[in-house]
């Protein structure tokens, strides 16, 4: 497969890619097969659309405890005062419409064995299993956090209340205030999000509050795209000068370890105690907790999978997609997520009539918006290595924006950013 990273970056900001993940069209079978999907975000939602798109005989059913799901992607745009917080917002509405089955409870247990998914006191029955819980918060990593905490230091890194919780102090924050964001050690939802976030800040800021700034206490010494927000950084917001919006510190000696509600400090690996007043604080991460009720992970945290099908490598016939499994070189975010549920649901619907799924190829692109007409992004196209166990890059397929960009190319980033989260969400929820 041969795609340049600006013809890539063009697809992908203006459809979703099935033609590049290649879902079949299969025949209708001629049984009722259930299908129960756990989780109806990205991964699930997805998965659940493509496996009735190729078999509508297949009964699916998804379990997810909300009525609504906000997007993580496009959520800080919320917080740079760009976008409104119902734009990431969407139902299941469109799903039902398609004969899938939606039920609003939470899953308490998938059962193997039993072939059966406990939620809400009762079972439902499967004869596949397609898991995507997303991700856990570890908030007991970090000491005098926890959920209680994080109504007052907010993640925002689950979108919905906490995104409006942590743009209202921002609103509220005096200008000259500083902003402390805690970025987890990998791996972790969205990698570059934290950055993102950083520069969505200071966008607002050099609107509102000029005064203020954005501080990085990070657990690593490098993050996504780093080179590129940087340089962004440098042209938007002063960075590297005694007036930059946004300072960051490098792990692990900046890590934050410790905080303290209500005298709003955080304390660092290195002994530095720091004040701040919006502390933004993301705890480490592993798959949700379903996954881990349910055995599906390994020491890692992380569930293991076959790389073909998706398919649990310690529960046969439950197949787990998204942030919550090992993808090797696929990171944890929604277009990955959406592109292994394509893959997913071509195997399941093939494996369901005894067949042999085909061979998958795995796509990602990741924008990032910097600042007003400045996005950058990073884009791969993927396939299975021939023993199977890796998932790694094509070469010459993708890659990130150039360091040379013109201001003409990173503004039709942002277009192609706001036209690729059209697409994939109506990709994605219908």
């Amino acid at each position: 497969m041969n795609m340049n990273r600006r013809d890539f970056v063009k697809v992908a900001g203006t459809a979703t890619a099935v033609g590049v993940v290649g879902i079949p069209h299969l025949a209708l079978g001629t049984a009722e097969k259930k299908v129960v999907v756990v989780g109806g975000g990205s991964g699930g939602a997805t998965a659940a659309r493509y496996i009735k798109l190729a078999d509508a005989s297949v009964d699916v059913t998804v379990i997810e405890p909300n009525t609504h799901y906000h997007t993580c992607y496009m959520s800080n745009e919320v917080l740079g005062g760009d976008r409104d917080i119902d734009t990431i917002k969407f139902g299941y509405d469109k799903l039902k419409a398609m004969g899938i089955k939606v039920v609003h409870a939470t899953a308490e247990r998938v059962d193997p064995a039993a072939k059966a998914v406990k939620a809400g006191g009762k079972d439902y029955a499967f004869d596949r299993c397609v898991v995507a819980p997303g991700i856990e918060l570890l908030y007991d990593r970090i000491e005098g956090y926890g959920e209680a905490a994080s109504r007052k230091l907010p993640h925002a890194w689950k979108a919905g209340e906490q995104t409006r919780l942590l743009y209202a102090q921002l609103e509220a924050m005096p200008d000259g205030g500083t902003v402390v964001i805690a970025p987890p050690p990998n791996p972790f939802r969205c990698p570059p999000g934290p950055y993102e976030r950083a520069s969505q800040m200071a966008h607002y800021f050099r609107q509102h509050k000029p005064k203020s700034k954005v501080l990085i206490l990070d657990a690593k010494q490098k993050f996504s795209k780093q080179g590129l927000f940087t340089q962004g950084w440098k042209e938007l917001y002063g960075f590297g000068t005694d007036q930059s919006m946004i300072e960051w510190q490098p792990g692990p000696d900046a890590a934050v370890v410790k905080v303290d509600a209500a005298s709003m400090t955080v304390e660092t690996s290195f002994g530095d105690e720091i004040k701040a007043d919006v502390l933004n604080i993301i705890p480490p991460q592993r798959a949700g907790k379903i996954a881990q009720v349910s055995d599906l992970t390994d020491e890692s945290g992380w569930c293991p999978v076959d790389k073909k099908t998706f398919e649990s490598t310690k529960h046969p016939g439950v197949h787990v997609v998204g942030d919550a499994c090992i993808a090797t070189k696929m990171p944890k975010s929604a277009y990955a997520a959406n592109s292994q549920a394509k893959v997913c649901a071509a195997a399941v619907v093939a494996m369901l009539k005894g067949e042999e799924p085909g061979t998958p190829a795995y796509v990602n692109t990741c924008y990032s918006i910097i600042g007003k007409d400045w996005a950058v992004s990073v884009a791969a196209v993927y396939r299975l290595s021939a023993d199977g166990k890796t998932i790694a890059g094509v070469e010459g397929a993708g890659g990130l924006t150039p360091m040379d960009a013109s201001p003409e190319a990173r503004r039709r980033e942002v277009q192609y950013a706001h036209s690729w989260f059209k697409n994939i969400t109506a990709d994605i929820f219908g």
